[in-house]
């Protein structure tokens, strides 16, 4: 984090830990405002890398299951960096300017994704750095969040992952009442208190939540090459293109495409228990006895109580038994619908 940022954000009541805002001084309530009103979030749980190079484009169009090709400076896409077998290293958000790109993915798997990256750069005329210090992002969501930001921009993105520049900014709209803003730090200190008159101010847990009531999943070191891109829904919010050229896992991932041999998804699901569940976690059911059925993805305290949790778990087991948490005798998940219909 920006120590400059960090230092405004502390002036501002932010209670930090681990380079993250975990609230404001009022957790409940920030959740509940996450869930039922308008809030502004410090996403530093997230960091950014910057892809520079005459052949930037080609590099990572050769290396994502995304069709980065067909991306514009008006245009983001969800993408996944995967191994040989298929298996996601990583799942972010992806976003460019005239000549250069931008990953947005979880701070933890920054630098050993970076590090990876630059393993396959050989001669290419790339350049891959850490941009998190020269930048911040904050999301904002909300039923008014157009309104809120309209006074500050010319023009708003209208469709989910429109994006527009304005000056040192970039705006990217990523559903009907969220927003990324990707600005230098000295702007977001100046935007900060304009955009609290009318959001209040949240801990980075509470757009975790809202991630996870998207249905919007993120590769953690806990689940790295625990998945194949469509059990993590990737194919459905746009982060998988079947029809582009060769990638890592490109094998794999089109052949579970076109077999139909996929056994696992990821769902929505509340657990209700006080200790929280962790990325990585198992689960169970009748269907498998012994043996794990599914595995918890992302995790975020829930308004009401207890936790939301996105999860991969075996189609079969969903469909038909109850699936359960670290053992059979554990929390039982409740499902729920998430925003996207599945196949």
């Amino acid at each position: 984090m920006n120590q400059d940022w960090q230092n405004f954000l502390t002036a501002q009541g932010a209670h930090i830990q681990d380079g993250a805002v975990q609230h404001f001084g009022a957790a409940a309530a920030e959740r509940i405002a996450a869930r039922d009103g308008t809030v502004l979030c410090d996403l530093s749980q997230f960091g950014v890398l910057k892809v520079s190079g005459d052949d930037a484009q080609h590099f990572l169009h050769n290396l994502f299951s995304s069709d980065v090709n067909a991306l514009n400076p008006k245009l983001a896409q969800y993408s996944s960096f995967n191994t040989a077998k298929g298996r996601a290293l990583a799942t972010f958000l992806i976003w460019r300017n005239e000549s250069e790109f931008f990953l947005s993915l979880p701070q933890s798997l920054l630098a050993p994704i970076q590090k990876k990256l630059t393993m396959y750069v050989l001669r290419a005329k790339v350049k891959i750095e850490n941009a998190s210090d020269g930048m911040v992002s904050l999301g904002i969501s909300g039923a008014d969040t157009a309104k809120i930001l309209q006074p500050h921009f010319e023009t708003l993105p209208q469709n989910p992952l429109d994006a527009v520049q304005h000056d040192d900014s970039n705006l990217i709209r990523l559903d009907a009442h969220r927003f990324l803003l990707n600005t230098t730090p000295q702007r977001a200190i100046e935007l900060w208190p304009q955009l609290v008159a009318a959001a209040k101010p949240a801990g980075s847990s509470c757009w975790d939540w809202l991630n996870i009531r998207a249905g919007i999943p993120f590769i953690l070191p806990q689940t790295q090459e625990a998945f194949v891109p469509q059990m993590a829904n990737l194919d459905l919010i746009g982060a998988v293109n079947f029809k582009k050229g060769c990638y890592p896992g490109q094998e794999i991932v089109a052949r579970m495409q076109y077999l139909g041999k996929n056994k696992r998804r990821l769902y929505l699901a509340h657990v209700d228990i006080e200790t929280a569940p962790q990325a990585g976690d198992e689960l169970f059911s009748m269907e498998t006895d012994e043996h794990a059925c599914g595995m918890v993805a992302n995790v975020a305290a829930a308004p009401s109580g207890g936790y939301d949790v996105l999860a991969v778990v075996q189609i079969a087991s969903h469909d038909a038994f109850p699936v359960h948490l670290a053992a059979l005798a554990g929390a039982r998940l409740s499902f729920q619908p998430l925003p996207y219909p599945l196949p």
